[in-house]
């Protein structure tokens, strides 16, 4: 019985060598993975009656409790059993593709068995049978959760597949006492290998795709960090800075010697090998660049010659070219270099096809926020601009009627009138002001009104300290300011009071102008700010241009609010915290 022990451990190495290999190929490993599949489940058939022949054929012929042969059998005498590792191959196939694998293949290996002879061969096509039945359909409960049989689980089910063998031997044997002995003699020695092989095998299976599983999430893990930290660059446009950047970045990620990026015309980046002469500014030196470029498809090379540098001793010997497309057309190039030229296998162009898609998709993003920025602040500048000729055409009719009587005041208030326009004509210039530039521009206007309606209006301006030079967009004190003058107290001539209060806030600053007017209609209101909402005193665009202005440049928490009641009305916004830099 040891030496049939030693014998069967032997062949059970075979089969544990021969799966180790088969799942250091990649193909099978993919498989794996899609066992529903017909076209999967054919191809472990085949994989797995290889494997059970082999195992009839390498196995052990019995005869009267001895053993007679080690050999390879391809028949046996009349008299003679075989001790293999079958039910170990048909158990395992049935845990992995099921029923319908597991029952095939039983049923190959136990016709094979049948052909090879020997005393009751018919039992073992019976056995076969059962063993790939019964594996299968136990196989079948993992396949659903998309998992296999843990290890511990796999040597208890392969002593029973096992066992289920036995008792066939026992059942249909002619001679029980026959039966008995020659169980008696190979029970134990094929129910503890056959176990111990079925839990390597799926230990191997296990521990291959859990390792799989980890490669794929840490190159994930990398892919994924490499995109955030290389999305800035990319997003900022195809230059030399942004690009020579971005290209350290792949270089430490990816297990390349160069990386080189261009645009249509010349080298944006080379990092890395060759970049002696491979040089940013410099034209496009190769010719297999020039091909990408051309057609717009991802090109290989496999040696110098194939990449086309016509520089002498250039070290790079293969290489990938990815073009980098945006808006359909191609705008440059990502090419990585390998001077190993066996480095350049199927893994990388795989992921460096789906870089180039990351960062084709990563420069076009970029390219439609640019043209969002100038959009927005073409629209902006737009609104800016926008003067009331009333308020000019006021504020000359207020200084020719005092150039005879006060030609002093006359001269100041053109001095006012100037700084205003000069001011008006800044701020369309740039989204964003000192507020105490603002406040000059508000003081310039409350001059020129307050000339025109004198002691009508109270104006108190309070700002909170520290915040003279914190940033807010041109004319927004200016034309909440200017919104009540010409709305809030109707015809009222006295007792006129608007403050005007700039105060820190959890979010930034806070601008509040307050009037102690009549109030805003219920139905007014809710158009204040989102729409043209006609007025006797204006063309009721104002408040709406400065709340588009205001969400354009900071999102809906910027826009205005509004609080009114008939003791007057409060408009306010938050500006974040940012203060001009020196």
């Amino acid at each position: 019985m040891l030496n049939l022990f030693i014998l069967m451990l032997e062949r059970v190495g075979l089969i544990i060598l021969v799966a180790y290999i088969l799942m250091n190929v990649q193909h099978f490993k993919t498989i794996l993975t899609k066992r529903q599949l017909f076209s999967t489940k054919v191809q472990l058939i085949i994989v797995f009656s290889i494997f059970a022949i082999i195992s009839n054929f390498t196995g052990v012929a019995i005869s009267r409790d001895q053993v007679v042969s080690d050999q390879l059998l391809i028949t046996l005498s009349a008299d003679a059993s075989l001790a293999n590792t079958r039910a170990l191959t048909i158990g395992v196939s049935g845990f992995i593709g099921g029923p319908v694998v597991g029952l095939s293949v039983g049923v190959i290996s136990g016709i094979v068995r049948y052909f090879q002879g020997g005393e009751a061969a018919f039992i073992y096509v019976i056995s076969s049978i059962l063993i790939g039945l019964f594996s299968g359909i136990y196989g079948a409960r993992s396949m659903r959760k998309n998992s296999y049989p843990k290890v511990k689980e796999g040597m208890i089910v392969g002593a029973v597949m096992e066992s289920i063998q036995m008792l066939c031997i026992l059942i249909f044997g002619g001679h029980f006492l026959a039966s008995l002995k020659l169980v008696g003699f190979i029970a134990l020695p094929m129910i503890l290998i056959n176990s111990l092989g079925t839990a390597i095998f799926l230990s191997i299976i296990d521990s291959t795709l859990r390792h799989e599983e980890q490669t794929k999430a840490v190159q994930t893990h990398d892919v994924l960090q490499l995109a955030n930290e290389t999305l800035p660059y990319f997003r900022a446009g195809m230059h030399e800075r942004s690009c020579t950047e971005a290209a350290k970045i792949i270089m430490r990620f990816i297990k390349v010697s160069a990386v080189s990026i261009t645009n249509q015309e010349r080298i944006l980046a080379h990092v890395g090998a060759a970049s002696d002469h491979h040089i940013p500014s410099n034209g496009i030196l190769t010719n297999l660049s020039k091909e990408v470029l051309k057609s717009g498809k991802i090109k290989e090379a496999h040696s110098h010659d194939e990449i086309g540098c016509d520089f002498p001793g250039c070290p790079l010997e293969a290489a990938i070219v990815i073009p980098l497309r945006s808006k359909g057309a191609t705008v440059g190039i990502l090419k990585m270099y390998f001077t190993d030229a066996t480095k350049l296998t199927f893994v990388e162009r795989q992921l460096a096809e789906g870089l180039g898609n990351i960062f084709s998709s990563q420069i076009e993003l970029g390219e439609m926020e640019l043209q969002g920025k100038l959009l927005q602040d073409a629209e902006i500048k737009s609104l800016q601009a926008q003067v009331n000729p009333h308020f000019f055409f006021n504020a000359i009719n207020t200084v020719s009627a005092l150039i005879r009587v006060d030609s002093e005041k006359a001269r100041s208030l053109l001095i006012q009138l100037s700084h205003f326009f000069r001011s008006n004509l800044q701020g369309a210039r740039t989204n964003l002001i000192p507020l105490s530039k603002e406040l000059e521009q508000v003081k310039a206007y409350l001059s020129l009104e307050q000339a025109r309606f004198p002691d009508r209006y109270q104006v108190n301006i309070e700002v909170e300290d520290g915040l003279s030079e914190v940033l807010v967009p041109p004319f927004l004190v200016q034309i909440l300011v200017e919104n009540a003058f010409k709305h809030a107290f109707g015809s009222r001539k006295i007792d006129n009071q608007i403050w005007v209060d700039v105060t820190k806030h959890e979010q930034g600053i806070q601008v509040s102008v307050k009037d102690n007017g009549l109030g805003i209609e219920t139905e007014r209101l809710i158009k204040l700010g989102k729409e043209v909402v006609l007025s006797e005193k204006g063309t009721g665009s104002a408040l709406e241009n400065l709340n588009k202005r205001l969400i354009s440049l900071f999102g809906e928490s910027g826009k205005l609010q509004f609080e009114t009641s008939t003791q007057g009305t409060a408009v306010s916004c938050t500006v974040p915290y940012r203060e001009r830099e020196e």
